[in-house]
């Protein structure tokens, strides 16, 4: 098992998400992360939140790609419907230069109805804008020479995108997916998969081996370690501690609920009132409980763990290296 982490820097008012904090400890606190071991840092992308969550990830991975040196970078995710497709592969592949060949480009269609109204984008076309974004992007890193693309969105006539990603033919593609016919489309467009931080293992593990299925079906081989499980991430030290723990878990589930939303929808309303006392997806507990509970998740097939840290400081990173690591590691993960 592998362990990456998962956030982002912010500069503003406190975030009720706790996954954040601001830009130059944040830029200190990977740099940490690479020397203590962890694989890789996935950025997330927002707009408009009032909060100061991270809204420009590529800008600041470029910045963390000239202070770091073996840790992958990430995104989870880029929104495409925003973007501009051909500026966006340019922007990717120089980031992939720079750092030398270490991008990791997420990608997603978006989910916060607030962004999309700002960016004055209706929601309703958010599956149509990405899928053409992503048609053009992969022209961009996979057509000799100059190309045209006629879309519905989007008109280019005999470009030719520079520079070249450092990865050929393109920088791996993540995308997060739940539900079968999403994770089917993933494993059958060869793409790797994010998959969300409240699940239970259970849950984990059924994903997992439906991704697999899809890949195997596409003649790949079965491999685990393409899919990134998000986990909450809060090391205690006492039972005090445990009890903040669990409010700030239950505050992170409402609001990821709040924002989960659709238009027209209520939303579901048993988050606001969870008890996350047996919670099993989050690892809120001592190193020894935490142990327990990625062993759990190993069992169930994860090779890839992504951190989100509730409190984002070296200390925490070295517990973490030191007395939680090196017991999952070697964990054995069965055949999904």
């Amino acid at each position: 098992m592998k362990f990456g982490l998962f956030g982002g820097a912010r500069l503003g008012p406190a975030n009720p998400l706790g996954d954040s904090y601001n830009y130059k400890d944040f830029i200190a606190y990977v740099r940490d992360a690479e020397e203590l071991g962890f694989a890789s840092i996935f950025l997330v992308e927002h707009h408009f939140t009032g909060s100061g969550q991270l809204s420009a990830s590529l800008n600041l991975l470029s910045y963390l790609a000239a202070c770091t040196t073996r840790v992958r970078l990430g995104t989870a995710v880029v929104v495409l419907p925003w973007h501009n497709p051909v500026l966006l592969a340019e922007q990717v592949a120089t980031l992939d230069v720079l750092s030398g060949g270490r991008v990791d480009l997420g990608i997603g269609r978006g989910y916060r109805k607030v962004e999309f109204e700002s960016f004055c984008i209706p929601m309703e076309e958010a599956q149509e804008r990405h899928n053409e974004c992503l048609e053009v992007m992969l022209k961009s890193w996979t057509t000799p020479g100059r190309f045209s693309h006629h879309g519905r969105r989007w008109q280019f006539k005999d470009i030719v995108v520079e520079p070249a990603p450092r990865q050929q033919p393109h920088p791996p593609i993540w995308m997060a997916a739940g539900t079968p016919g999403g994770i089917g489309y993933v494993a059958g467009s060869n793409y790797n998969l994010l998959l969300d931080q409240l699940a239970s293992p259970d849950e984990v593990a059924e994903r997992i081996r439906i991704y697999c299925d899809g890949l195997a079906a596409e003649g790949r081989p079965r491999d685990a370690a393409r899919v990134g499980v998000t986990r909450g991430l809060h090391i205690i030290e006492n039972e005090a501690e445990r009890s903040k723990a669990l409010a700030r878990r239950r505050e992170t589930i409402k609001n990821i609920g709040d924002l989960a939303r659709r238009p027209g929808t209520a939303g579901p309303p048993s988050y606001a009132d969870t008890d996350i006392a047996p919670d099993d997806a989050a690892l809120i507990g001592t190193p020894d409980e935490i142990v327990e509970k990625l062993r759990r998740l190993a069992a169930c097939g994860a090779e890839y763990v992504l951190l989100s840290n509730a409190s984002p400081t070296r200390r925490t990173l070295e517990i973490f290296a030191r007395d939680i690591m090196p017991h999952i590691e070697s964990a054995v993960v069965p055949a999904i």
